[in-house]
């Protein structure tokens, strides 16, 4: 125990005066800054969710929305791993505002297997797995692979197959052709589903496959509203005029005559 005996009373009363006021002042400092919290948070970066999504999966609890707590987490603990999300940062514009910056995985197709869309990035890694279907974010069908581990390299025998699906998905994002689904045949041929599916574009082999993306490209505006299959299988560079045909499809009726 201290002795304040040598101590006068007036020297004892400014001390715990001054004990009592820095205390009511931490208080006062505390109980203010468990009232300040982010009102206005700005999303940059993000494509896959509404502002509302990822807010609520980001502070999902009332506290999360403190300014010093929101602070001290997204500094102190590992961020959460959220789907099709590589990582996200928070940062404090202001005592109630924060900008939010995601940073999305990058994904270029996907496959089914076993009940689920295996979603892989341009390096081959199968970055996520999910029931959930992006926009714009085609199916590839017709590859044959083994055994797929999240995170590891999509088990494709053919590396050169691979290569092509990095060149014809890259082309179609270069152009803004949302594709749907990308499929190869045995033989190699591709068939491209765009506009929903409306339109099935056979595409042939490999060869001259930039030069069909394009001629694909300055026909979808011509095709709008319609369904059926465009032929394009058979265009070359070589051919001046180009060779391209497109085919209806019959819709389908049925007959109610009893």
């Amino acid at each position: 125990m201290r002795n304040y005996d040598y101590l006068d009373d007036e020297t004892l009363k400014r001390r715990k005066l001054k004990k009592w006021t820095i205390l009511a002042i931490v208080l006062l400092i505390a109980a203010t800054l468990a009232g300040v919290r982010l009102t206005d948070i700005t999303v940059k970066g993000n494509t896959r969710y509404s502002k509302e999504e990822l807010e609520e999966m980001i502070f999902p609890t009332y506290p999360d929305k403190n300014t010093l707590y929101c602070f001290l987490k997204d500094k102190l603990r590992p961020h959460k791993e959220l789907p099709f999300i590589e990582d996200y940062d928070i940062q404090l514009t202001g005592p109630f505002s924060a900008d939010l910056i995601i940073y999305e995985k990058s994904i270029i197709g996907y496959v089914r297997y076993m009940s689920s869309n295996m979603y892989f990035d341009r390096e081959g890694i199968v970055v996520e797995s999910s029931s959930q279907m992006i926009e714009d974010v085609p199916e590839i069908t017709g590859l044959s692979f083994g055994h797929i581990v999240l995170n590891r390299e999509l088990p494709i025998a053919d590396n050169a197959l691979f290569n092509e699906i990095m060149n014809i998905t890259q082309q179609l994002k270069y152009y803004g052709i949302g594709a749907s689904r990308i499929d190869f045949d045995s033989l190699g041929n591709i068939t491209v589903s765009v506009n929903g599916g409306d339109i099935e574009v056979k595409m042939g082999s490999t060869a001259d496959i930039d030069s069909k993306i394009s001629v694909l490209n300055d026909m979808l505006p011509k095709l709008e509203g319609l369904k059926g299959t465009l032929h394009i299988e058979n265009y070359s560079d070589a051919d001046e005029g180009g060779i391209y045909t497109f085919e209806k499809r019959k819709e389908e009726t049925s007959d109610s005559e009893n």
